[in-house]
Order: structure tokens, then sequence, then C-alpha cells
């Protein structure tokens, strides 16, 4: 990575980190990363689609599923361990100052699992269910970002990590719609 990025990189850092700090974000923030947290809403969009689209509705899930499984899968298991950035608590210039909010983690950094992830299935529902529901659309964007956000302010993830983790999950979520609507030709929200 070219050292202005770098720079850069780790200037938003230490800005999402230490400046923007206060009590609520320390409280929320790590709820917000946590997948368990979100649970009830990972339910409601399966209950939702199978009652509302039956075999469709089906379809739509196990595509859902297989969008956030891969997306996981080649972030985490194939570009992570090609690239090994070091995460922000364990870089050799963050890692005096950085505030961690949650455990370091094991893993590397680049991208952040959890926003290509949350981006595959924000940009999925998105595109699935705009047309009928605005406002979906935009909750799920504002959700997967906040994510992201949480995971820089936390200490795991650089603003780099989840932002091309981000792109990448919005690439996946978008392609994982092709199938879909290959798949189900006739399908309306």
């Amino acid at each position: 990575m070219p050292d202005f990025i770098l720079n850069l990189d780790r200037h938003l850092f230490y800005f999402v980190n230490h400046t923007l700090t206060n009590p609520f974000f320390d409280w929320i923030m790590p709820w917000m990363r946590n997948p368990r947290f979100w649970i009830p809403l990972y339910l409601f969009i399966i209950v939702f689609s199978i009652c509302r689209y039956k075999k469709q509705g089906l379809i739509l899930v196990a595509m859902l599923c297989l969008a956030v499984g891969f997306a996981d899968f080649t972030s985490a298991s194939l570009v992570k361990k090609q690239v090994m950035r070091l995460r922000p608590c364990r870089d050799e210039v963050t890692s005096k100052t950085v505030i961690s909010r949650v455990p370091c983690g094991l893993g590397y950094s680049f991208p952040s699992t959890h926003a290509t992830d949350h981006f595959a299935m924000a940009t999925f529902l998105c595109l699935i269910f705009y047309r009928r529901w605005k406002w979906v659309g935009i909750a799920a964007i504002i959700w997967a970002a906040i994510i992201c956000f949480a995971q820089v302010y936390v200490g795991v993830h650089f603003p780099v990590d989840v932002t091309a983790g981000a792109l990448y999950g919005a690439l996946v979520g978008w392609l994982f719609v092709l199938g879909f609507r290959k798949l189900t030709p006739g399908f309306v929200a």
C-alpha cells in the first residue's frame, strides 16, 4: 500500500478511534458489530421472506445465505491470507495508542469480513426490495455502514479495511442478486 494511503488510513483510524470517543459509542458500538445482536433481524428476514413469497422466498433466503457465505469465505480464507495486513492493535504504529474496546482478534485485518458480509447482505436486500420499499434499501445500507464504523471505532480494523470489505461485499451481493433473478424471473417484491 502506498505510504500516503497508509498514513491517511492511520490518521482516519485515530480520528474515529480517539477523537470520536464518547460514552454512548463506547457502550453501543461493541454491540453493533456483534452478529449475535442482529439475530432477531436475521430471523425476521428469513420468516418474512418465506411467509410472504413462499417458494421464491426460500430461494431468496438460500441465495442470501449463499451470498454471505461466499463473501465470508473469500474474504476471511482467501484475501486476508494473501494480503496479511495486521490489525490496528498489532500494527507497529497504531498499536501504541489504539483504544481496544473489544479483544483484538487473531486474524488479519484486510478486508474486514464484517464489512464484506454485511454489505453483501445489505446490497442483496437493497436490490431485491428497493422498488417496493425504498426505505429497506436505505436502512440496509445505513445498517451495514454502522457495522463498518463500529469495526473502526472499537479498534479492530482500519478505515481502508472496512471500505474494501464494503465494496467487495456489495459486489458479491449484486452478483447473487443476478443469480436470484435468473432462478426466479417472475419475482416481484
